[in-house]
């Protein structure tokens, strides 16, 4: 639902807006969006509407009723759950010792690249935000500061996720001898 506070959008406009905005913390594939939209609009906290399009199929829009806006405000004000971290990378390291430090290794220089690519999309993503404008004059001014603020967590967890990964790589060539902190170099 937060996805639709931006206006209107087909599920396909949401599956792109929720990549590029909230997959930083929130990973979904369409088909999850999908049904998930579509329990949302049995439920009446979004409404579809139908567009017929000539020599493409017709696509629903969604936007949100009173109810879906309530729902927000009211899931905005209940306490979080707290955040757990699952991740099999970090089993993979607590063994290294008696596994296969290589292949770790491996695994970690895996993890840095995608952290090095999202750090790089996301900083695309945050170019676009500010639009030439300085970040304080972004969050003063702009209409809604939350998809900035969630984008500079998914920033801030990348780079640590970088920062971790090229420690445990120079902590794992100390103790087994690699070569250097990238298996590639």
């Amino acid at each position: 639902m937060a996805a639709l506070l931006e206006g209107e959008a087909s599920g396909y406009d949401l599956a792109k807006v929720f990549d590029a905005s909230v997959a930083n913390f929130w990973p979904a594939t369409p088909q999850q969006l999908y049904r998930e939209l579509d329990a949302m609009a049995a439920a009446g906290l979004v409404r579809a509407r139908v567009v017929h399009q000539e020599k493409r199929p017709d696509k629903r829009l969604f936007s949100l009723t009173d109810a879906g806006f309530a729902a927000l405000r009211e899931f905005t004000a209940r306490a979080p759950r707290p955040g757990v971290i699952r991740d099999e990378l970090l089993v993979q390291v607590q063994a290294v010792d008696a596994g296969d430090a290589a292949a770790v290794r491996r695994a970690l220089a895996e993890r840095m690249t995608r952290a090095e690519a999202k750090i790089a999309r996301y900083e695309r993503l945050r170019a676009g935000l500010l639009d030439g404008r300085f970040e304080d004059e972004y969050l003063a001014g702009a209409e809604r500061v939350g998809p900035y603020l969630t984008l500079m967590r998914g920033l801030a967890f990348e780079r640590e996720n970088l920062r971790w990964c090229e420690q445990s790589l120079k902590v794992l060539e100390r103790r087994h001898g690699f070569a250097s902190d990238r298996p590639d170099g």
